[in-house]
């Protein structure tokens, strides 16, 4: 029985894993691929002490481009702060038809505004995380994730007998072409193992991060807005200053620096606030975020909610599934992590299909090893 569901789960899952594999060994270095291509933005070069311009300022260049648009969200790179990204779409509802401005932050003028739905590297992105459908499509990655777990689990299980009378890692070249296959996908399978464990269980936990705001947006931000039940948006219009609302954001919560903004309406605020994700400044504290909320109009601070656990497991699991944590040796470590389950898989459904192929009879005889 663990066999039959060790082969099984492996090969459904087995042609998946290599596609998300292959995107996601070019996703590793997106940073350097864009440095290389042209694609990477860049604040210009300017003395420390050059002033920053207003948050206002930023925002309305921004929009000046695309009047017709509203500024959804408005973030900073973890590592420039002299860029500003502000993205503006038809409604602050979540959507795929959205314009990402690169602004400067010293001077406000506009730096880029290239499409961000084409290039070889958007084609990756979206295979690796939603194969070009949606929700359902983060889903579906996520099964074929439980599966590689469970794959991993009845292999740790099938793996212990079967090395009883063998050296650990030894692949007997002697024997026939099955014998070899199998012991390589057994050696790659076990010298692999935490890596794929922590990739597939991060990488399906990551699945899962529209419904899981969803549910925070129910469980934590619903009992927040009890005041404002009835209210409608707030309108442009009628909002205070960002500056004066980003200081005040910034105030609560010394040592950490900003993340993202998110304007009234949209999927992380709610129709009374824009909300300030902070984060901190160690390497822990840098992956974790710190919302807190400021009314649009007054721009004073109502709450600073903690975000709850199922928010900080998934914030944690992005970092060691993307591999992006230790610089760019880390980087070449998980690319090198990356290449070896391929084959491991492909040698999976190799032993796998050989198996499935052989006669009845030749399946019930005494396996030679």
């Amino acid at each position: 029985r663990w066999s039959w569901v060790h082969k099984w789960s492996s090969l459904v899952c087995t042609v998946f894993m290599l596609l998300l594999c292959l995107t996601g060994l070019p996703l590793i270095f997106h940073h350097e691929i864009g440095h290389l291509l042209g694609t990477e933005v860049e604040a210009p070069a300017m003395p420390a002490s050059t002033p920053r311009a207003s948050l206002d300022t930023v925002l309305a260049a921004a929009q000046a481009l695309h009047p017709d648009r509203v500024v959804q969200f408005a973030s900073q790179p973890e590592d420039d702060d002299a860029l500003w990204f502000v993205t503006l779409t038809p409604t602050p509802a979540p959507t795929e038809d959205f314009k990402s401005i690169a602004v400067d932050a010293r001077t406000g003028a506009i730096l880029s505004q290239r499409p961000v739905d084409e290039g070889f590297m958007y084609v990756m992105l979206r295979l690796h995380v939603d194969l070009f459908a949606g929700l359902p499509g983060k889903l579906f990655l996520g099964f074929m994730g439980l599966l590689l777990l469970v794959a991993i689990a009845t292999g740790v299980a099938l793996y212990a007998p079967f090395m009883r009378k063998l050296r650990f890692g030894e692949v007997r070249r002697e024997r026939s072409p099955r014998v070899k296959w199998l012991d390589l996908h057994n050696l790659l399978g076990i010298v692999t193992l935490v890596w794929a464990l922590v990739v597939g269980a991060t990488g399906m936990v990551n699945t899962w991060a529209d419904l899981v705001i969803q549910y925070w947006q129910h469980d934590q931000l619903s009992a927040l807005l009890l005041p404002y039940q009835g209210q409608p948006t707030v309108p442009v219009a009628e909002r205070g200053p960002l500056q004066q609302a980003l200081t005040a954001a910034l105030a609560q919560a010394s040592g950490t620096r900003l993340s993202f903004i998110a304007f009234p309406g949209t999927a992380f605020s709610s129709p009374h606030h824009n909300t300030f994700f902070l984060r901190g400044n160690e390497p822990l504290t840098s992956r974790l975020l710190q919302p807190v909320l400021v009314d649009a109009r007054t721009a004073a601070v109502t709450a600073t909610p903690r975000l709850p656990w199922y928010l900080t497991a998934l914030l944690i699991s992005q970092p060691l599934h993307f591999g992006d944590y230790g610089g760019l040796p880390m980087k070449v470590l998980w690319a090198c992590w990356t290449s070896p389950p391929s084959r491991c898989w492909a040698a999976a459904c190799t032993c796998g299909c050989a198996v499935a192929r052989r006669p009845q009879a030749l399946r019930r005889r005494p396996s030679p090893i």
